[in-house]
């Protein structure tokens, strides 16, 4: 029998002759990390970057701590599908995302870097719940909550937000704050 690095390491219990592949080595199918061809993945200098654009709503496979760590905008559309969107964020030390209230659908944001400071609560004017938010926090928003995230650490706080259903059109990518605002005015 030929040596074959992929078999499975067992033998076939009755002849030994026939192979079983190895499904962790399937061309095609893995986007990471051992597949740079994807277009998300771009060696540049010794580094894999990410291509941070909208990959909705095909299947998508991505580091989302490398992602959201690179991105250096106020706000990029990653992966808008129909009924779920996933969005990247980096807001600036001593600023906010705004106070708002999404009526309509749930969001699920994760701190990946940074320190910051969460307020939510059932009117406007009423925000009970607060909290001190860090890396690797997980801040669940309900619809019809009024909520606000104010950094308050000396570098970017990077988050990442999914919402559902969607919240932004394909392909946003806001740069700064006030050019948040403005889209949604």
């Amino acid at each position: 029998m030929y040596y074959n690095p992929y078999m499975y390491p067992y033998r076939y219990p009755y002849d030994g002759t026939i192979p079983m592949y190895s499904y962790g080595n399937q061309p095609g199918y893995w986007a990471y990390p051992q597949d740079y061809g994807h277009p998300a993945w771009r060696p540049t200098h010794g580094q894999r970057n990410i291509q941070l654009k909208d990959y909705g709503p095909n299947p998508f496979v991505v580091d989302i701590n490398k992602a959201t760590n690179q991105n250096k905008t106020f706000r990029t559309a990653l992966w808008t599908g129909d009924h779920l969107q996933l969005t990247l964020m980096s807001i600036k030390p001593g600023e906010d995302i705004g106070l708002e209230r999404h009526p309509n659908l749930d969001q699920f944001l994760r701190v990946e870097q940074g320190q910051g400071f969460v307020q939510m609560g059932n009117r406007k004017n009423n925000l009970t719940f607060t909290r001190n938010v860090m890396d690797d926090s997980a801040i669940i928003i309900p619809a019809g909550t009024w909520h606000n995230l104010t950094n308050t650490g000396n570098t970017p706080l990077k988050l990442y937000s999914i919402y559902a259903p969607p919240n932004h059109p394909f392909g946003t990518v806001h740069t700064t704050k006030a050019e948040a605002i403005a889209a949604e005015d």
